[in-house]
């Protein structure tokens, strides 16, 4: 797609702010179409904008079927446009495909279920004062406890069992299990719509194209014959204003281009004259700048074909009311077009004046080529959300999930090239088979002549060639008959081809690589499609390469999903107008009703409510192993019961899955403990039971035993009064005789003390006599004057011999 100008394009659309009366005129409606058939098939402007598209997508279509056009391929390999020489299969080889189908058919399995909530006020404060009593009622517990307990009277509007235990069970309740009847209703009406059109084939179509194009649309309309028709778009007859967000939430006007036959429009448009067919017949086919899509796709032009655009146009439009006020005081509303505008004088003294703005839908059918416009009015049944009234939505769903500047990019559009140099690596694998040839063998006749068997017969070459080919054996002669070197003694040798093996292995070498580049570029890897796993590679890497691989191709998966969901919001509001206007109303009700009788009452009243709908899509084989991982974990620990397990698996929204989880852990965990807790008290009530049986057999055994024992010590306090007395006895004796050996000794002790004193005072007189007579001698020396006397004498210093010289001092 190439870039262009939009200004003078765009100024090309007639002005908005026009009367609401000019809107509705035909001349406006035609000025739209020719805008919109100029921004899109224009070829004065060098940018057919519609048929690049068209050409484009068609291209990429042939490259996803693997039947893309061989000429590219004929023109690398020809020489001056001669392929005379060349015996080659030019059949595409479909690898494109291969990668096509298996992100198409992975995004179409996964599984998705439609969830609609209530959001209008009634809805919401439905939910919220179920809520409160759910609240009011955990509060209130303990007291509907005691109070069935005392009186059997619940004060719970809630059944204990399903009563939750805290506020994180309570949200998960809130999200899990709670529906009011008229969501699953409107679930239901969504589904059976879902169903009757068949969409679940038309999403496969779209996912093809969302991988093969990079853009996909629906379209959802409504008849009172036929009720909400749910419808598959080409993107290629796609017309659209210009955008860049990938989902066209922007866009002011949109529209698709058919191909009918005359008949078809006929049908359609009743109203058309024989004559004004024939005029369109040959206008159409006379304008070759809208009709050149046959000469680029090599197909021939029939008249009997008309291209129609259909297209809607979002404007808006002006309500205006004139207030006037009545005699009685009450005052009265007359609608007014949007040219009522009076004084202001005149609006302040007799009348008021209310208006306000609305987004309106044009619906438009225009002969492409021409200036007739087939229909031009105020799109019946608008789709307008009832949180904004303003508002309308397109029926159109529309998403490209790579869309940039206008540009649309593409999964197939990023491997046509490397698709491309694989088809030719294909051809040139061909011509170097073509030109290989076997091994040959070289036979030297001449040497076989010098070979003589022996038996008179010459080596024949066919005897030779036999022996050859069935043993490898060959008989050969050194020497010729006359005795020379035989140059042929090897009359037969193998010719070797070339080298042609080493061109197939570089060949297949240049395959493999733009087969991995395909693989790079996409992200689908060899785990992806399972084509070549790695032989040493873990069961767990396997699946981290393909887990990747989907995370690689998330965007398309989203987008997809975006699709359906919009589809869905446009379908919910459409059934208003089934319950409204449509004749099946019925039927409708009816079918819904045999799924579930109760939705019944509701589906009357449904048309009051707004809803808010969502796609709630179910894990892939990754996230559910992650999930079976944790179960089998929790289950091993014994921290869940089976039946837990069972009620978590069956959620689809994994991250609502592990927080039932957690709480199924924590509830097993609290009634592990109360379990504890009761065989505690079971075992402490046992114990209690067995010590009062063992008290009452203890206190008749002690007794028993109180009774033997006083009879013991009757008898023994008998025998220790007999011992006692002769212990007396015996004590009496020994104290006598003790008595005796004590005043013996103790007059002994006397007597040793009375002769230790004697001999104190006896030698006392002694020492003291000798001093006397040792002082008169010393006297009497000083008195005579005597030498000094020596009192002491060696001779009588001796007791009993004993020398006490030996005691002197030294």
């Amino acid at each position: 797609m190439g870039t262009r100008n939009d200004s003078n394009i765009k100024a090309n659309f007639p002005s908005q702010t026009v009367s609401d009366a000019e809107k509705l005129s035909e001349d406006y409606g035609i000025e739209i179409g020719k805008a919109i058939e100029r921004e899109w098939f224009d070829v004065g402007t060098g940018f057919n904008k519609f048929h690049t598209n068209e050409s484009s997508f068609h291209k990429l279509r042939l490259y996803a079927r693997g039947e893309q056009s061989i000429q590219k391929y004929k023109d690398e390999l020809s020489i001056n446009g001669d392929l005379s020489y060349l015996n080659l299969d030019w059949k595409p080889v479909p690898i494109i495909p291969k990668f096509v189908d298996i992100v198409v058919n992975g995004i179409s399995e996964r599984v998705f279920d439609v969830k609609a909530f209530s959001q209008d006020p009634y809805g919401v404060s439905k939910r919220t004062k179920y809520m409160e009593t759910l609240l009011a009622d955990m509060r209130t517990r303990e007291l509907d406890e005691m109070s069935r307990e005392a009186f059997g009277i619940s004060l719970s509007a809630t059944p204990p069992e399903k009563l939750p235990q805290d506020e994180e069970e309570l949200e998960l309740h809130m999200q899990l299990t709670y529906k009011q009847a008229v969501e699953l209703a409107e679930e239901q009406a969504i589904n059976v719509l879902l169903e009757g059109n068949r969409y679940d084939l038309t999403r496969k179509r779209v996912n093809y194209d969302l991988v093969t194009l990079g853009i996909g649309a629906v379209k959802h309309t409504f008849n009172q014959a036929e009720g909400v028709k749910i419808q598959y778009v080409d993107p290629a007859n796609l017309v659209y204003s210009y955008t860049e967000s990938p989902y066209f939430d922007d866009l002011y006007y949109v529209g698709e281009v058919k191909t009918l036959p005359i008949n078809e429009i006929k049908k359609e448009f009743p109203n058309l004259t024989p004559q004004e067919l024939e005029d369109i017949s040959g206008q159409s086919y006379k304008s070759n700048r809208v009709h050149d899509k046959a000469s680029y796709l090599g197909e021939d032009i029939d008249r009997n074909q008309i291209r129609v655009l259909y297209f809607n146009y979002k404007t808006y439009m002006n309500e205006v009311y004139k207030v006037k006020e009545m005699s009685s005081g009450a005052e009265k509303i007359i609608m007014r077009d949007d040219t009522f505008d009076p004084p202001v004088a005149v609006l302040e003294a007799r009348f008021g004046k209310l208006e306000r703005v609305l987004e309106v839908l044009y619906e438009g059918a225009m002969i492409l080529g021409t200036d007739k416009l087939l229909k031009w009015e105020i799109a019946k049944n608008m789709i307008r959300p009832k949180s904004d009234y303003t508002k309308v939505k397109m029926n159109y769903s529309i998403c490209a999930p790579r869309l940039y500047k206008g540009k649309i990019e593409s999964l197939v559009g990023r491997i046509t090239g490397f698709a491309d140099m694989i088809q030719l690596t294909h051809l040139k694998l061909q011509q170097v088979m073509s030109r290989m040839v076997p091994d040959g063998v070289y036979l030297d006749a001449d040497g076989l002549a010098e070979i003589d068997l022996g038996n008179g017969t010459n080596y024949s070459p066919q005897e030779a060639l036999n022996m050859f080919f069935q043993t490898g054996s060959v008989i050969g002669r050194s020497f010729t008959g006359d005795g020379d070197m035989n140059p042929g003694k090897i009359p037969i040798q193998e010719i070797t081809s070339g080298n042609g093996g080493g061109k197939i292995q570089s060949l297949i070498g240049t395959y493999n690589y733009y087969l991995q580049m395909i693989r790079d570029v996409t992200g689908l890897n060899e785990a992806r499609d399972a084509s070549a796993p790695a032989k040493d590679a873990l069961v767990g890497v396997q699946k981290i390469a393909a887990a990747n691989s989907n995370t690689a191709t998330r965007h398309i998966l989203q987008a997809g999903l975006f699709i359906t969901s919009d589809l869905c919001e446009g379908v919910s509001l459409r059934i208003s107008d089934i319950i409204e206007y449509s004749p099946a109303r019925e039927a409708f009700v009816q079918k819904i009703g045999a799924h579930n009788v109760a939705t019944l009452d509701e589906m009357t009243n449904l048309h009051l409510y707004d809803f808010g709908i969502y796609i709630e899509l179910a894990p892939d084989e990754e996230e559910k192993q992650l999930l079976e991982n944790n179960i089998q974990a929790a289950l091993q620990q014994q921290s869940i019961h089976l039946e837990d397990a069972i009620d978590v698996r069956d959620i689809k929204n994994l991250k609502l899955a592990n927080q039932v989880l957690k709480l199924r852990r924590k509830a097993k965990s609290k009634e592990d403990q109360q379990i504890a807790q009761q065989n505690i008290q079971s075992q402490a009530q046992a114990n209690a039971q067995a010590q009062q049986v063992a008290a009452q057999a203890e206190v008749q055994k002690q007794g028993a035993i109180t009774q033997q024992k006083s009879s013991l010590l009757q008898l023994q306090s008998q025998i220790d009064g007999q011992k006692l007395m002769l212990e007396i006895k015996a004590k009496k004796e020994l104290m006598a005789l003790e008595f005796q050996y004590n005043m013996q000794l103790k007059n002994m002790e006397n007597d040793g003390v009375k002769n230790k004193e004697k001999e104190k005072e006896d030698r006392k007189d002694e020492r003291t006599r000798i001093q006397a007579s040792q002082q008169s001698e010393l006297i009497d020396q000083r008195n005579t004057g005597k030498p000094p006397k020596k009192f002491e004498s060696a001779g009588n210093d001796n007791l009993g011999g004993l020398d006490l010289g030996m005691f002197e001092p030294r």
